[in-house]
């Protein structure tokens, strides 16, 4: 079945600031407008695109929220990523021109659809947007470094501690609080992606709980301490 598709606008979207490079011209502005020429709806549990799948755009999440998952040898689905509102999602697939992870809509979600050829010919014409898709694969790509570095060396709690902040530094973004999230995610989910077991998930949540850094209510979370975290976190990077 088709997802539904709906003609936007980029030049009227409030996450124009997020998603496109700031200080075009009108002009610029409609060229840009004629490349996003749709909008795709992703229901709860849906896919959005498959491992190994052609690679043919880039999808800028308008609303909702999406992890990326490869199953492993064994039948697991091992979660490499989650993406937020105002996020760009598909650039796995640049390299070899298909897709090399699951990304599944973990809410109702909505994305731009952005076909790949058009914004490479669009960015060898205005080079403000060639800037900004070279910024945004940097950022992916520092994001990952980031999450190597996480698995590599840090302690269940400085793991848990690091995706907090991280999560919140990316919603502060986007306009939300600095200190209250909805996970969108299961401790299942988190676990995979941060390489613990769900029970030291919920541990660690619990600690985290008895020493008054954050509250947590089902997948309401507020975060009491941020000090704390960042300390947890920190308290990693000096032992080395």
């Amino acid at each position: 079945m088709n997802p539904l598709t709906i003609k936007v606008a980029c030049s009227n979207c409030n996450l124009r600031e997020l998603c496109m490079p700031v200080g075009l011209n009108e002009e610029q502005l409609q060229r840009i407008d004629e490349v996003v020429a749709v909008r795709r709806k992703v229901k709860r549990g849906g896919t959005l695109f498959r491992n190994g799948e052609s690679f043919t755009s880039l999808y800028a999440i308008r609303t909702g929220f999406f992890k990326t998952c490869v199953a492993t040898e064994d039948g697991r689905d091992q979660v490499t990523g989650f993406q937020m509102a105002g996020e760009i999602i598909g650039l796995d697939g640049i390299v070899n021109d298909h897709h090399t992870c699951d990304a599944v809509a973990l809410e109702d979600a909505e994305v731009c659809v952005m076909p790949f050829d058009r914004i490479e010919e669009l960015s060898r014409e205005v080079t403000a947007l060639q800037h900004h898709v070279h910024k945004i694969m940097s950022r992916e790509i520092v994001r990952e470094h980031g999450v190597m570095l996480l698995l590599g060396s840090m302690r269940a709690e400085e793991r848990l501690a690091a995706f907090l902040l991280n999560l919140v530094q990316r919603l502060h973004a986007r306009g939300f609080s600095q200190s209250e999230l909805v996970l969108r995610m299961t401790r299942e989910e988190i676990g995979s992606y941060l390489g613990l077991k769900l029970e030291t998930v919920s541990r660690t949540f619990s600690k985290f709980v008895e020493e008054g850094i954050v509250e947590v209510k089902q997948r309401h979370v507020r975060i009491l301490d941020t000090d704390s975290l960042r300390r947890i976190v920190n308290s990693q990077q000096t032992c080395h």
